[in-house]
């Protein structure tokens, strides 16, 4: 018997695993839809950005209560995954607690120590979902929240509460296994051992089947939660990490200049000038779809945790205009997975038209709400500005469309004949002084 679960559990992992790396596959084909950008500078910097913001969690705790209880479940998901190596190994070799032995007093302190943790994870996810729908934070109950995000937000914690449960349950049922002599006694158990005398009538044969029920839960829910996440938002736990390396090392608020415009409006003004060698001139400006975004605007949209930090400090936002940053992220991330569907249905390695563009996905009402004021990149916890990405549609709009606003319009229109914003003679903008 003990080689079909062998054989039953490679199965499994294997199968896991491939589909795992399928959806992986996907994400980074999509990612690599954007245009090309050189985010390769200062690796010294990244590394310590990363280092602090990413795995240091320091942007989380600027909300303490929020950012304890999340430090704790990203500690819980860290630390015990440790021990899904075991389980990996005790399943394929048919072993049973295999690291209990070489590693003694020390796995003992670890098997606690995981205990702890994972009674701290259930406790975060139980706070986290009184958050939710108990006490209704209100940067969780946004328009673009309602349905699906909240659902999967709610799959996740429930998941993990089903995940620690199991097993705390498996170590409870070992221990009364152990104090009968039907299982050689190691480990050290400061929470399971509450859940004992819910076993202790069980006999030996019921709880066996008990604890390898659910050993078994454990490992197959963590296939599954390893197979959900990258149709979630959860998908931030992987992307964070290369997010947050990449992130802009400028300061915010710095726009990027666009060497096309630059060298175009060169050649307009100095008829004699002759264009860079190999230069092409541009197809067009702005971003009308996501393939026109660069790729790490799209891998922004990938790491987006749904947080809300970001709406909720905007000041457009905050004041009833219709922009909300998150949202922002949430539709690229939206429309570049309906680009990607398209490209695999018709079996193409390249962007399909399919008669949509992000524009349809995000009103010029919320693109023009922006002040570029950049709160929301500073509150993100994973380093994303949405702020780029509404900029690079807002070019779209002005220099594709000629679709600004009708200030923008008029301030345009007295820059190119007066050289200033103020509809008066350029030889008259000094005379507020003679007042």
């Amino acid at each position: 018997m003990q080689w079909i679960s062998q054989i039953l559990f490679a199965l499994s992992l294997g199968t896991g695993i491939y589909f795992f790396w399928k959806s992986v596959s996907k994400i980074k084909r999509n990612i690599n839809l954007g245009r090309d950008i050189d985010l390769s500078d200062n690796a010294s910097e990244r590394w310590k950005q990363t280092f602090f913001v990413a795995l240091g969690q320091s942007k989380m705790v600027r909300r303490p209560v929020a950012g304890f209880f999340h430090i704790l479940i990203y500690a819980g998901f860290v630390l015990i995954n440790i021990e899904v190596l075991e389980i990996i190994l005790d399943g394929l070799l048919g072993t049973h607690r295999l690291f209990a032995a070489p590693l003694g007093k020390v796995y003992n302190f670890a098997i606690g120590f995981f205990e702890i943790l994972a009674f701290g994870v259930i406790l975060a996810c139980v706070v986290f979902l009184g958050r939710r729908y108990v006490t209704k934070v209100p940067r969780f109950t946004m328009r673009e929240m309602t349905g699906w995000p909240t659902k999967d937000a709610t799959i996740i914690l429930v998941v993990e509460i089903i995940l620690m449960g199991a097993l705390l349950k498996m170590n409870a049922a070992e221990q009364v296994l152990q104090s009968r002599g039907v299982m050689e006694a190691h480990g050290s158990f400061p929470v399971s051992k509450f859940l004992v005398p819910f076993f202790d009538g069980f006999s030996d044969s019921a709880l066996h089947l008990m604890e390898r029920g659910l050993w078994w839960v454990h490992f197959i829910g963590i296939l599954l939660f390893l197979n959900y996440v990258p149709f979630s938002k959860h998908w931030h736990i992987i992307m964070a990490f290369p997010n947050v390396y990449f992130s802009s090392l400028k300061n915010k608020g710095e726009f990027a200049n666009m060497s096309s415009v630059t060298t175009e409006v060169k050649l307009m003004m100095d008829p004699s000038a002759q264009p860079p060698e190999g230069y092409e001139a541009p197809a067009g400006f702005g971003a009308r779809d996501v393939n026109d975004l660069t790729w790490k605007n799209l891998m922004d949209a990938y790491s987006c945790t749904e947080c809300g930090r970001c709406s909720s400090v905007c000041p457009a936002n905050l004041t009833g205009k219709l922009l909300s940053p998150r949202k922002v992220m949430m539709d690229t991330r939206y429309r570049l997975e309906e680009v990607g569907k398209a490209m695999d249905t018709q079996n193409s390695t390249v962007k399909v038209d399919d008669g949509k563009d992000l524009h349809s996905y995000i009103s010029a009402e919320e693109l023009w709400a922006c002040t570029t004021c950049n709160a929301c990149a500073d509150a993100c916890p994973v380093n994303i500005n949405p702020v780029d990405i509404i900029v690079q549609m807002r070019q779209y709009l002005v220099m594709e469309q000629s679709a600004a606003p009708s200030e923008l319009n008029s301030m345009f229109t007295n820059m190119e004949n007066n050289g200033a914003p103020w509809q008066f003679n350029p030889n008259d903008k000094a005379n507020w002084t003679n007042v």
